[in-house]
């Protein structure tokens, strides 16, 4: 189709940016203006490419670690055990059980982290601003964690090939404990702000559907993967680290729209807000309301970190320093990369 331009001037094609804050990198948009007549704009997704590889062209392995925090600020702590094992894996060495143990811990951790920034920046856009301060309430216990533990809130550098660089402070435990203790509690404030609340359900009830089929068509992963009815998690399905000792659940959903996108916590089993979950859902006496009126923490179990348990208790803590510190390939007493 032609348009008529103004002054007969040509069209100009450009780059728009920055985009919204979470969308740097990740999205390109390419104008065509006459004037500051906006003619046309495609839109590319999943553009990514901020120059990392060519920066580790010219470093080793290890020296390219601390770019993997950067990468996604969000989730650092999984960038870089991503990249640690597939180094790992290239090289034939395993780090050690202990370590392994703290990897999980803290990506898991991480995981929550960025959780709570989604719920919290999600419920923002929509008109929740109580439900973002809750949130990162929250995530500021888990980032002084990590502040403790290594010195970052966000880049949070804790891996290294072959293991982890620090052995956990006095106090990890204690501290990690008693966020996950608390954690449950801080979900239900959540859930009590959103989860009945009309404006929340209007936004997103049957918005964004995404069937089990398309979901698997376009490679969709995680969260929204399971939101859609597929029960597939790598830590399941693959598991790395230590998430093979473990026992979780995989949370699936059934209708696959925005609603359902959140992993949502073991509870009683129902969809709180769905209309069509049976008789008699009104009455307290005949049914569950949805894990807002009902003891969610007596039917959640052990907690968000399920399964989590102690760190290895047949490893000696006087040993922990150097099984964590140990180079790639060399086993505590020298019996192979795999310690026998």
């Amino acid at each position: 189709m032609t348009h008529e331009t103004l002054f007969d001037s040509s069209e100009i094609t450009l780059n728009m940016g920055p985009q919204h804050p979470s969308t740097h990198g990740v999205l390109q948009v390419k104008l065509k203006l006459d004037g500051e007549k906006v003619i046309d704009a495609e839109c590319v997704i999943g553009f990514l490419h901020r120059g990392v590889e060519k920066l580790g062209e010219n470093q080793t392995f290890g020296q390219f670690l601390p770019t993997l925090d950067r990468m996604d600020y969000i989730a650092s702590v999984s960038n870089c055990l991503g990249y640690a094992e597939a180094i790992e894996k290239m090289l034939g060495v395993e780090a050690p059980p202990r370590a392994q143990y703290v990897r999980v811990i803290l990506t898991e951790l991480n995981r929550i982290t960025s959780h709570l920034l989604w719920l919290g920046t999600h419920a923002l856009d929509i008109g929740a601003m109580t439900v973002f301060l809750y949130c990162f309430r929250e995530r500021e216990e888990i980032l002084k964690i990590f502040e403790n533990y290594c010195g970052a809130r966000l880049t949070t550098h804790v891996f290294r090939i072959g293991g982890l660089q620090y052995e956990i402070y006095d106090g990890f435990e204690d501290e990690v404990r008693a966020f996950i203790n608390d954690f449950p509690k801080k979900v239900d404030e959540y859930e009590q702000l959103l989860t009945e609340n009309r404006i929340w359900l209007g936004r997103t009830r049957g918005v964004g559907v995404l069937t089990k089929e398309e979901a698997i068509d376009m490679g969709v992963t995680g969260p929204c993967l399971r939101a859609s009815g597929v029960s597939w998690d790598i830590r399941k399905s693959n598991p790395y680290a230590a998430y093979a000792d473990f026992d979780f659940d995989v949370p699936v959903g059934e209708y696959g729209d925005t609603y359902g996108h959140p992993d949502r916590l073991p509870g009683c089993g129902e969809d709180p807000g769905r209309a069509d979950q049976g008789e008699g859902r009104e009455d307290p006496q005949a049914g569950c309301r949805g894990c807002v009126s009902c003891d969610r923490s007596a039917k959640r179990g052990v907690g968000v970190l399920r399964g989590c348990g102690r760190l290895d208790p047949t490893l000696p803590r006087s040993r922990a320093s150097a099984l964590i510190h140990q180079p790639p390939g060399v086993a505590p007493d020298g019996e192979g990369a795999h310690g026998g």
